[in-house]
């Protein structure tokens, strides 16, 4: 039987599991923030990570069954949240002509201040990454996209928009340089995105 990574024993001889505990943490001190913040504005964690979403992506991705995928839950439960900030007047929908029952939402100009100020509450987080060096910073990256694509692969999370899975992108055989189609360009490793607006996936 494995050993779980948060066995002190198992951490202690293992930098693997050293660093899916650092992980943890760091998903705890994102929690934290996100916790904090909803408070202020009496908003929930998961109607302040909507709030954001709406605020900085574009209206084919700002749908109901959209944002079940984004946030892997269901589309229940994105309607519950959808409903309740259509009721603080934070968003309003916009029904598509060619079908009632289908809507893109936007956030009111409310919803819009609102969702400007929460976008910030990872600032703690970003300003010890902040002060890393280039190349510290570049390995960092790589290595999260790395562990984002497997989870992405293994089915534990649905949606990601990385130049890594992206039909765009292509990479030399010895993975040394990265090269976008769309743009037609070599790209640095610190030019590589998490989060692409013209990300098409990659099939096969």
């Amino acid at each position: 039987m494995q050993n779980s990574d948060f066995d002190l024993d198992q951490q202690n001889q293992h930098i693997e599991s050293r660093i899916v505990a650092s992980l943890e943490r760091i998903s705890q001190a994102f929690r934290v923030l996100l916790w904090h913040e909803s408070k202020e504005f009496s908003l929930s964690p998961i109607q302040v990570q909507v709030l954001i979403f709406l605020l900085h992506h574009a209206e084919e991705k700002r749908k109901v069954s959209y944002l079940a995928d984004e946030f892997n839950m269901t589309r229940a439960t994105i309607s519950d949240t959808v409903k309740l900030l259509e009721q603080k007047k934070l968003l309003v929908k916009e029904y598509e002509p060619h079908d009632s029952r289908s809507f893109i939402i936007n956030l009111s100009a409310k919803g819009t201040d609102i969702a400007r100020k929460v976008s910030l509450f990872s600032e703690e987080i970003r300003s010890p990454v902040s002060k890393l060096n280039q190349d510290d910073k570049e390995n960092l990256m790589l290595s999260l996209m790395g562990i984002i694509r497997h989870l992405n692969q293994a089915g534990v999370i649905t949606i990601q928009r990385m130049c890594k899975t992206c039909a765009y992108y292509q990479q030399t055989a010895k993975g040394q340089k990265h090269f976008c189609k769309l743009l037609n360009q070599p790209l640095e490793t610190g030019d590589l995105r998490i989060d692409c607006p013209e990300h098409e996936l990659k099939h096969g």
